[in-house]
């Protein structure tokens, strides 16, 4: 047991287990997932950075104090803060911004379901900044709301400022609905000497630096087999990071994407990058059976979301037998749960790696390579 860093610990949702020594946190998730995927946990490789300020994105919930995160096991209930000490330089200082300039604010009380200001998020990847009010679509106040806003970019350290609409029967951060006050609604990151860009309504992971460990990870996986001659899909692509990261080891890349943000993003990465073997699929990876792929041995890798993959996606895999599945997982549990499904595959290699210190959370990565 340890004194925990920050002084919200026990009242903010956000962390569960500051007052646990960090290698303690580590070793009862390399157990968690050795269990999961019923392997030796002596053979987990674990994968770790910074315990405290890594994250770079936040969505700040306005209330009548101020702004803050959810209650831990209260989720109407906000708790109102001046520092998160897992959150980044950058993104503390937005923060500070935010509660300066928009205090007694028409916030979104949920119990009334009613108001105008619901969230900030903060994304503070690599050199950039960004932040997304988003405002309840259905206020008579959204009009005062923006010209806020609009003061406060002239002023504002984010580079790139945007605001977001949403219904107020709904309880999101994203939507369609959105423009650009300041700058753009696209960021850029970094990863083995390659320039992703992804948009601030889409998904990218929080932690930079261990996103790049993984990648860096994957990509020796990926040198380990003769690859040359194969064709490598991307399943639940994003905006394609671990196939353009990876395509210069095979001979095609298929980057599978259903999110239109992402696969917008994902031609712009292919043509920055200067990917001249690859094809983006706009369509869902349950729906792998519609695709025409090449005649030749499929490499597989896969990052689907906390639900896991579809059972029509596993169902079409075990038809195509491709030759390697690397299967990344951000929801260990349903991993274990995945990976008996891929009865002519044996498991060779796993890894796990802690994106999300002082959470339940974890990312994990296993290799499977068919039966001979």
């Amino acid at each position: 047991m340890v004194d925990p860093l920050c002084k919200y610990f026990g009242q903010c949702g956000g962390c569960s287990s500051q007052h646990i020594a960090y290698d303690v946190q580590l070793d009862s998730k390399r157990k968690q997932l050795a269990h999961s995927i019923n392997v030796d946990s002596n053979t987990i490789e674990v994968f770790s950075d910074k315990e405290y300020y890594y994250r770079n994105r936040m969505d700040l919930i306005f209330t009548h104090r101020g702004s803050g995160l959810r209650k831990k096991g209260d989720w109407r209930s906000v708790v109102d803060i001046e520092q998160c000490v897992i959150a980044n330089e950058k993104l503390n200082l937005l923060i500070k911004e935010i509660r300066e300039h928009f205090r007694d604010v028409d916030f979104f009380d949920v119990r009334k379901n009613q108001g105008t200001y619901r969230y900030a998020v903060l994304r503070t990847p690599g050199n950039t900044s960004s932040i997304s009010f988003v405002l309840n679509e259905d206020s008579t106040k959204t009009g005062d709301a923006i010209d806020k806003i609009k003061h406060y970019a002239k002023i504002s350290s984010a580079e790139n400022i945007i605001v977001t609409y949403v219904p107020r029967q709904t309880d999101m951060s994203i939507s369609e609905e959105f423009f650009v006050v300041k700058g753009t609604d696209m960021l850029t990151e970094n990863y083995l000497d390659k320039v992703f860009t992804y948009s601030v309504q889409g998904f990218f992971q929080n932690n930079t630096s261990m996103a790049e460990k993984m990648h860096e990870y994957v990509h020796k996986l990926c040198m380990k087999h003769e690859s040359k001659k194969l064709t490598l899909l991307d399943l639940y692509a994003g905006v394609g990071t671990f196939g353009i990261n990876n395509c210069s080891l095979f001979k095609d890349l298929f980057i599978v994407e259903s999110d239109k943000h992402c696969v917008v993003a994902a031609k712009i990465n292919i043509e920055k990058n200067r990917i001249e073997n690859a094809q983006i699929l706009e369509l869902d990876a349950m729906q792998l059976k519609k695709v025409e792929l090449p005649d030749k041995e499929l490499f597989v890798i896969t990052d689907p979301p906390r639900s896991g993959m579809h059972p029509k996606t596993i169902e079409q895999l075990n038809k195509l037998k491709p030759r390697v599945i690397i299967y990344i997982s951000c929801n260990i549990e349903q991993l274990g749960r995945d990976l008996p499904k891929f009865k002519d595959y044996d498991l060779k290699s796993s890894a796990l790696f802690d994106l999300f210190p002082h959470t339940p959370h974890a990312e994990g990565v296993v290799e499977l390579v068919r039966k001979e």
